[in-house]
């Protein structure tokens, strides 16, 4: 089971933002503090904080406004930190002193970096025929230290870390098919889920930065994973779901509705008008934080 601490902090490329909520899962506090450009540049292979003492600094401006001092919280770090996949079994062991080395051995190709300093989590998830599905999330390790650092430095424990995206994968909750796309920085992250299943994930660096990137480009970059998705499952993807674009959203989501013949909307509203989130989000969707609220939806 996973562990969930009532205060979140995210560290992305642009800000570091916290969060607080009460036992009632309703919001007490959103901090956010801007980064200088530059401070973390994320990466599954090199070393993403950059600026140590600017990216310290806001950390522990908005742990202060939190009054977090002491205590665990979730860390949420960028998706091109931590690599996932979806992986079919026909058997697979229930422990995991016998699954590690197992996915160890399979992921081994897959990663930029060498097997033996690499940390994996895993679950287990329904399968769309016989045998058993597995998500692994894999990240280097001395690169996820970093992050960890950062939080002990400022007296905080990190209970459990997980990057952006994966915390979103709580707000496109639904029997049919969404596609989410998201994009941090200067990286996309696409992923599909169905009745609460996790059919395909892929993190990719964008061909261009966000104020450059054109409807076609994003498109294209899009296509690969829903077309995996209609091939395998014999079906299209029910809605897309749009995040990190902000103004530009209505640009994007015109050739989007046309390529796809669904719905294309923002990530945040409809998550609150489904009722997954509370009313007390809103603060988060005002301040463009989706995977704060994607946690929420864990929290609650």
């Amino acid at each position: 089971m996973m562990a969930h601490p009532p205060l979140a902090i995210e560290i992305s490329a642009e800000r570091v933002a916290g969060a607080r909520w009460s036992r009632a899962n309703s919001i007490e506090d959103v901090v956010v503090e801007d980064l200088p450009a530059g401070s973390i540049v994320p990466s599954a292979v090199e070393s993403n904080v950059v600026n140590l003492a600017a990216v310290r600094d806001a950390l522990s401006r908005v742990c202060d406004r939190l009054h977090a001092k002491d205590e665990e919280a979730t860390l949420i770090i960028p998706d091109p930190v931590i690599r996932v996949f979806v992986q079919h079994f026909d058997e697979f062991p229930r422990t995991p002193q016998e699954a590690l080395p197992i996915l160890r051995w399979k992921l081994k190709k897959s990663i930029p970096f060498a097997i033996d300093e690499t940390l994996i989590s895993f679950m287990r998830q329904a399968p769309r025929d016989g045998g058993v599905d597995i998500v692994t999330a894999l990240s280097r390790e001395r690169i996820v230290r970093e992050y960890d650092s950062l939080a002990e430095s400022v007296g905080l424990h990190a209970g459990v870390i997980l990057s952006g995206s994966l915390a979103c994968l709580a707000l496109v909750e639904n029997e049919l098919p969404i596609l989410m796309a998201r994009v941090s920085n200067t990286s996309l992250t696409t992923a599909i889920v169905r009745n609460g299943v996790l059919c395909g994930f892929r993190c990719t660096e964008l061909p261009a930065r966000e104020n450059e990137l054109t409807p076609r480009m994003f498109s294209d970059e899009i296509f690969p994973l829903a077309a995996y998705y209609q091939d395998t499952w014999r079906e299209p993807v029910h809605a897309v779901r749009l995040g990190g674009l902000g103004d530009r959203l209505p640009e994007f989501a015109g050739l989007l509705k046309q390529e796809f013949h669904c719905e294309v909307e923002a990530l945040l509203p409809p998550a609150l008008s489904q009722g997954l989130i509370p009313d007390s989000a809103s603060r988060l969707i005002d301040l463009d934080l989706d995977s704060l609220a994607g946690w929420m939806v864990h929290y609650g």
